[in-house]
């Protein structure tokens, strides 16, 4: 055998068996504790890095942390909270944050007070808090955020959610918001918690649906607990009353109207967590799936004409598969198979397990969790944050998911069940979901009180990056270092005739023998709001021979694009096709 041809065969064999390090989890050991050869050091260190990478706060520049106000009288909204957002506020094409603190109420009074916060994106991989310019600090005791460009002025807007009212900040375009709640319309007095921007009606301008929790305030707080040693804990919801959730149509003159009971949607009372607007029967209508804490959860079925018809029950979702109702928390939707129809996803509390509903085609779902890793994994877990995307980039959508139990004295009562649980990563193989967790980070060994999360790529690297909100503690932000080592083009889509974020816009391409679609849902996840672009990724193939988007009515146009560039975000409006490129990829690794 030749010199070279030997040196290439060790090179090929010291890759192969780094490889095999790296999906054992412990590449960089045996570099350090002297397994490899020096010389492999630097090839260790490229597998070596995890696949999710937590970003310190003083790399960030992120030093705000959630402070929950935990009192001796255990109120529950002290355990929920929060959620966060990336964001481009400004429009410069590099995702922002926003996090969601709580703040004065009936029942809390904080000295000094707390705040909300908006980080900018410096480009760097740091950020620079610029709350108190922007003026988004939040007035109550807040939840959680949700972003869309409502006055379709080019500008994202922030409703916050908060416990006993809403905001609306408008977007002024000059890096600051104002207050518009009042004038709007949307203050949603009550208990407010996730919510969603979508196009219920088709009219081109973008609706607001707000999750309402139950009847609560500071004299119906309930004790729950031990009443022989006067010990509290935080209660289980079914002790209080459910109420509706709230509809808000948009006028187009920058107010809106509440049109919760005429839609429908208050006749179903909500203990609502989390949802998610997503077309589940393909009729070109968008539809509601919510997640109900100790109630059956909702899927509003819109039925045209302003109206909305609760099928939870008759579709299989509302309860579990032995008829209880169940705690849910956050949901999502996509098509995680590929077979044209929206799936849905719940996170449960322990003991009832997170289900994954597979859609049937015919307004019924199948929970299948259990001929999945994610039964078995979660049947003790409690879940919040979650979201369904392509990490590695090679057109399967995989799932995330953020846990913690909601009452922090839970492991002194419950065997195996704890307050703080780590994230769990499921990788989609194209025939299932596999728990990848133990080998994608030290992030995943972690226990949190992890609540919110949101989904974004703030290096703009094509590898979409994560925030995850802690109850009372400091966000955790993580960066994927995987999903750039698979070729990908990421697209904003911007609306004309359809709503301007193009919620409900389905986006079809084919690299190859690779063929794929997304649907632009609304929302998911919990009390978070994500980065508006999407990222489709083709693994190792080089060319993507085309991109089809059918835009969501009143538009219902359909545009093929057919010269597209790589690994690079691009900017398409409905009617124009490809208007800008970012010929620059991230570089803060």
């Amino acid at each position: 055998m030749s010199s070279n041809s030997h040196n290439e065969s060790a090179s090929l064999s010291r890759r192969k068996f780094l490889e095999m390090l790296r999906n054992a989890g412990w590449a960089g050991a045996a570099v350090r504790s002297g397994l490899l050869p020096v010389g492999a050091s630097s090839l260790a260190g490229a597998v070596a890095v995890p696949a999710f990478e937590q970003i310190s706060a003083a790399t960030s520049g992120v030093s705000w942390a959630h402070s929950n106000g935990r009192s001796a009288e255990m109120y529950l909204p002290e355990t929920v909270g929060a959620g966060c957002a990336f964001l481009d506020y400004d429009n410069d094409g590099w995702m922002d944050i926003y996090l969601v603190n709580s703040g004065r109420c009936d029942f809390f009074d904080p000295k000094p007070p707390l705040r909300n916060a908006l980080y900018h994106n410096n480009r760097d991989g740091t950020f620079t808090d610029v709350t108190e310019k922007a003026g988004v600090a939040g007035n109550g005791y807040g939840m959680g955020v949700a972003v869309g460009d409502y006055n379709a002025d080019g500008f994202p807007d922030l409703y916050v959610t908060q416990y006993d009212h809403s905001i609306l900040y408008r977007n002024n375009g000059d890096g600051t918001f104002t207050d518009v709640t009042e004038k709007a319309g949307v203050a949603a007095h009550g208990w407010g918690t996730s919510a969603v921007w979508f196009d219920y009606d088709n009219d081109g301008r973008l609706d607001l649906f707000v999750c309402r929790f139950v009847d609560f305030n500071k004299s119906k707080n309930k004790f729950c607990g031990n009443l022989q040693t006067k010990q509290r804990w935080y209660c289980i919801p079914s002790v209080y009353e459910p109420m509706p959730c709230w509809l808000y149509h948009n006028n187009g003159d920058g107010t809106f109207s509440d049109v919760s009971k005429e839609s429908g949607i208050s006749k179903s009372l909500a203990k609502a967590w989390g949802v998610v607007a997503a077309d589940i029967n393909n009729d070109g209508r968008m539809d509601l799936f919510v997640g109900n804490d100790t109630v059956a959860n909702f899927l509003f079925a819109n039925r045209g004409n302003g109206k909305f018809e609760e099928i939870g029950l008759l579709a299989g979702v509302g309860y579990s598969s032995f008829g209880r109702a169940r705690s849910g928390m956050g949901v999502d939707a996509a098509d995680y198979d590929q077979d044209g129809w929206i799936d849905l996803f719940v996170a449960n509390v322990d003991q009832e397990m997170y289900s994954i509903y597979h859609n049937g085609k015919d307004e019924s779902f199948a929970d299948v969790a259990m001929s999945t890793d994610i039964g078995a994994t979660t049947r003790l877990m409690s879940g919040w944050g979650l979201k369904f995307f392509d990490y590695d980039n090679d057109g399967e959508l995989d799932l995330l998911l953020c846990n913690g139990h909601p009452d922090d004295k839970v492991d002194e009562r419950t065997a195996n069940v704890k307050y703080l649980e780590p994230l769990l990563l499921f990788h989609n193989t194209g025939k299932g979901f596999e728990n990848v967790s133990a080998r994608s980070g030290p992030i995943f060994s972690e226990a949190l009180a992890a609540r919110g999360m949101a989904l974004g790529d703030f290096n703009n690297d094509g590898a979409v990056d994560v925030l995850v909100a802690v109850n009372n503690g400091a966000p955790v932000l993580l960066r994927n270092n995987v999903g750039a080592e698979n070729h990908w083009l990421g697209i904003r889509l911007i609306g004309k005739k359809a709503n301007i974020d193009a919620v409900g816009a389905k986006v079809s391409y084919q690299s190859g023998e690779l063929q794929r679609h997304q649907f632009k849902v609304g929302g998911g996840s919990y009390l978070s709001s994500h980065d508006p672009r999407m990222v489709l990724g083709i693994g190792k193939r080089t060319k993507i021979d085309w991109i089809e988007i059918k835009w969501p009515e009143p538009s219902g146009k359909i545009e093929r694009i057919t010269e597209v560039p790589l690994d690079r975000y691009v900017t398409i409006v409905e009617g124009q096709g490809i208007v800008d490129t970012k010929p620059d990829k991230g570089t803060t690794r």
